[in-house]
């Protein structure tokens, strides 16, 4: 309870140089409920419209003749796949705010255990664990009010500069000035991601893939992975993701991609297609290449 307390600390000390926390009331209750939807930014181009950048396909020198063949690894680095919350930006402790908050308004607490297990979580399966550990009834009404609740009070949060990771902007820019394709890969919904954009840049990216993008298989389901490989017309082998908890690792590694683990708040496991830092300060294109099978 006093770890819990503590972060409880943590998380509301960096409120205190954004903006000052709203007292919820319940969530879907007419005294408790935050005015406002928030609305989603536009995007420049519908992503279901973007045409997928084809990579021209490499070509082996013989002493005969020059002859195609198929993109693997050793092809070199295709395409980097960033994670956001977390990874990029350290928007999870912004994210602690509301759901603790959340749990209050709903009649409970939610302990610093409870919390972690959240790290990657999408929005309904955040919602319905929060019904849950609350002793709340669980059913589509609720589960829908009670993210309603949830994305009300982050957008508020997310509306402030987001306080970056260590090395992430330049991460970013070093592979952008390389030429390198990037895609955005979150289990944040459009119209939070658009506001968390702001700050991080939309300029640093080729196209981004939301949590409420890919039909319900959010991570650790490879799907979200897959998506963006596919969007940008790299196969998940020469990609790197960069990412920082289990589910987006799981995910990353299921759709075949080398994965950078930066850990955050959460404890990742290791695995086949891994490699850990404690940050991204230093981190460039060739660190990320050296990440390739048979590089």
């Amino acid at each position: 309870m006093l770890a819990a307390r503590a972060r409880r600390r943590d998380a509301n000390g960096i409120l205190e140089t954004i903006r000052p926390a709203v007292v919820p009331g319940s969530p879907g209750g007419r005294s408790g409920a935050v005015a406002g939807a928030t609305q989603a930014h536009s995007f420049g181009a519908d992503l279901r419209g973007c045409a997928a950048a084809v990579r021209p396909a490499t070509r082996r020198r013989t002493d005969k003749e020059k002859t195609v063949t198929e993109p693997s690894s050793s092809d070199g680095l295709g395409a980097v796949l960033w994670d956001m919350d977390g990874t990029l930006v350290d928007s999870e402790k912004l994210w602690d705010v509301a759901l603790y908050e959340c749990a209050e308004a709903l009649g409970g607490t939610l302990s610093e255990e409870q919390r972690m297990t959240l790290v990657g979580s999408n929005m309904d399966a955040t919602a319905t664990y929060l019904l849950e550990v609350t002793a709340r009834e669980v059913t589509p009404e609720s589960v829908a009010e009670t993210g309603a609740w949830i994305r009300r009070r982050t957008a508020g949060l997310f509306d402030d500069a987001l306080p970056w990771r260590p090395g992430a902007r330049e991460a970013l820019a070093a592979v952008k000035a390389a030429g390198i394709p990037s895609a955005l890969v979150t289990s944040t919904e459009r119209a939070l991601t658009e506001l968390a954009l702001r700050t991080i840049g939309r300029e640093f990216f080729d196209v981004t893939v939301c949590g409420d993008e890919v039909d319900g298989l959010n991570k650790p389901h490879p799907r979200p992975y897959l998506k963006a490989a596919e969007l940008l017309g790299v196969p998940p082998q020469r990609c790197v993701a960069v990412e920082d908890s289990p589910p987006g690792a799981e995910s990353a590694e299921r759709a075949g991609c080398s994965v950078l683990v930066i850990p955050n708040d959460v404890q990742v496991p290791a695995g086949p297609r891994r490699v850990f830092r404690d940050s991204l300060a230093g981190v460039d294109v060739a660190a990320l290449a050296a990440l390739l099978p048979g590089v």
